[in-house]
C-alpha cells in the first residue's frame, strides 16, 4: 500500500492512494407511490468513500438495470457521497424477489445493498437494507 499526500493553501490535504469503501444503501419505494402512481421508486444511497471514483449500479432479481447516478459529493469531512434512483412498474416491483444497488471502483471488492418486496411488507416505513462487503 502506497499514500501520497500534497497539501495546498492553506492545510488543505490531498491523500491519493487511500480508500475508504462507501456504505450503500437501499432505500425501499413509498406504499402511497405505489397505490397513487403505480410505480415503485427505489433510491440507492453509498456515503462516506473515498476517492470520488466509485459507481454505483442496479440489479433486479440479479438482472443488471441501467441508471443514471450522481457524480460524487464532497462531504465537510473530505469523504462522498454517491445516490441513484430506480423506478419500476408496480408489476416489476410486485413480482421482484430482490432489487439491489451495487458501489463498484477497480482494484476494490463490490459494496451491496439491496431490499426485498417482502421485508418492505414486514417491517413498513423503516429504512431496509443489507450490505455485503464481497471479501
Amino acid at each position: 500500500f502506497v499514500s501520497l499526500w500534497w497539501t495546498f493553501g492553506s492545510g488543505t490535504k490531498l491523500d491519493v492512494g487511500s480508500v475508504t469503501r462507501p456504505k450503500v444503501s437501499v432505500l425501499p419505494p413509498s406504499s402511497a407511490e405505489i397505490s397513487s402512481k403505480k410505480t415503485a421508486t427505489l433510491v440507492c444511497v453509498a456515503s462516506k468513500g473515498f476517492p470520488s471514483d466509485w459507481s454505483l449500479s442496479w440489479k433486479v432479481d440479479g438482472s443488471s438495470r441501467s441508471q443514471e447516478s450522481s457524480a460524487g459529493l464532497l462531504e465537510k469531512d473530505g469523504l462522498y457521497s454517491w445516490s441513484s434512483s430506480l423506478t419500476l412498474s408496480e408489476q416489476e416491483w410486485m413480482e421482484s424477489v430482490s432489487v439491489s444497488c451495487e458501489a463498484t471502483r477497480s482494484g476494490q471488492p463490490a459494496l451491496t445493498g439491496h431490499v426485498t418486496r417482502q421485508q418492505c411488507s414486514d417491517r413498513s416505513a423503516a429504512l431496509l437494507t443489507h450490505v455485503s462487503h464481497g471479501d
